[in-house]
């Protein structure tokens, strides 16, 4: 992870450990910043289960691992960052496991607590979400799943609405 200043200086602010290592690794996708300045992210491996994490970085560049995914019903390996409410809940995708293997929505609140809002069922609902999330004003989440889908394609991939 770096920053790179307006003069274009480069300055690493954490460097994962690798798999099996207990932080993550193999970071996908871009990262958020609260108020604070504190960033947000996941990793597609690594973590107490190697299945990937969500992981904080604090300004002084100490890196918390927030979640480690089991590989089960709470999913695995996000390939996609997260997104922040008011509240500091973190919301993101998994592309595989949850109870169908088709990939999970969840819901990180503060106190590190994961809930999957969503298990991909099959083809005709989507399944694989890779991308972000979008939090719409009315509190809804919008996403894209990369596979599944109804007729006329059954594995073109949809766009989707979860209703928490």
């Amino acid at each position: 992870m770096f920053k790179l200043d307006p003069s274009g200086t480069e300055t690493v602010i954490y460097s994962f450990a690798g798999p099996n290592k207990g932080d993550g690794s193999t970071p996908y996708a871009g990262l958020i910043m609260d108020a604070a300045g504190n960033l947000y992210g996941t990793t597609l491996q690594g973590g107490a289960f190697d299945w990937g994490t969500v992981f904080k970085i604090d300004t002084t560049g100490t890196e918390t691992v927030l979640y480690s995914f089991t590989g089960g019903a709470d999913g695995s390996q996000p390939q996609a960052g997260v997104i922040m409410d008011k509240n500091g809940n973190l919301y993101g995708t998994t592309p595989i496991s949850g109870t169908k293997n088709h990939g999970v929505i969840f819901k990180l609140d503060p106190a590190g607590k994961e809930i999957a809002l969503y298990t991909f069922p099959n083809n005709s609902g989507g399944k694989n979400p890779m991308g972000e999330l979008l939090r719409g004003p009315n509190g809804n989440l919008y996403g894209t799943a990369s596979d599944g889908g109804g007729s006329p394609c059954s594995f073109c991939g949809v766009v989707f609405r979860l209703v928490p």
